[in-house]
């Protein structure tokens, strides 16, 4: 058996002891990735990771919790066809705590533009702390300073906390998001990205080709001309369509 299969196992079947991590359906988890995701060297069922960057509001995921997934299939750039890389992510670990989770992705940013949503453009003013500067959110909305707003132009769209900000989810329809779903009609957490944040941002040649949000359900798959290569520290959306018991 490979041995990032048999890894993933032994942590799962540790974790899933002290019983199940609830997650509302329509949950937004803001993941950081600690794997590469590269079409020339990642081979079919690699265990890919990545780690939650902001406590899931209405559950017990904190900060710091573990995303686990797969890879599907890959496929290199040849001169006669594109890469392709399929993956699922499809478990979460928090707390010694364990579920099984189905999702999709919403948005994929390089790790440049993480950096860059994350750092204030410019600095604070004397004696202000650096918390409260303000920040370009992936997506074109701004952060205005911890405890203050989130905004879109004039907009008041969420509020910006400690380890990111606290926004409601709206429905992108030219990148083909959807905006709140099941019980997800409250604040959540997407650290360094816009409430309506869609798709790849810092990719020029990288597309989401499928989202999983229809056959093959859960399934994601990124294409590009040429091979794909997204880095470690690269940030992702991934939305919880349903949760269920580890089988």
């Amino acid at each position: 058996m490979n041995r990032n299969v048999v890894s993933l196992v032994v942590v799962m079947i540790s974790a899933f002891a002290w019983g199940q991590v609830p997650v509302p359906t329509g949950s937004v988890l803001s993941v950081r990735l600690d794997s590469s995701l590269n079409s020339k060297k990642l081979k079919v069922a690699q265990t890919i990771r990545a780690t939650i960057m902001q406590d899931v509001p209405n559950s017990k995921v904190h900060r710091g919790a573990k995303v686990f997934g797969q890879v599907v299939a890959v496929r290199s750039a040849t001169n006669d066809h594109p890469a392709e890389l399929s993956l699922r992510f499809d478990s979460i670990c928090s707390s010694k705590r364990i579920s099984t989770v189905n999702t999709n992705l919403r948005a994929l940013a390089s790790m440049m533009d993480v950096s860059d949503a994350d750092t204030p453009a410019t600095g604070p003013d004397r004696g202000t702390p650096w918390a409260w500067a303000t920040r370009n959110l992936i997506g074109g909305e701004v952060a205005y300073g911890q405890g203050s707003e989130v905004a879109r132009g004039t907009e008041r769209v969420g509020e910006d906390a400690t380890t990111g900000v606290l926004v409601r989810v709206d429905p992108n329809p030219v990148g083909g998001c959807r905006g709140e779903l099941g019980d997800s009609s409250h604040l959540q957490a997407l650290w360094v990205f816009s409430s309506d944040a869609c798709g790849v941002y810092g990719f020029p040649n990288l597309t989401i080709a499928h989202a999983g949000r229809n056959a093959p359900l859960y399934e994601i798959t990124l294409g590009s001309k040429e091979n794909i290569n997204v880095r470690s520290g690269s940030g992702m959306l991934l939305r919880v369509t349903s949760v269920g018991a580890l089988q």
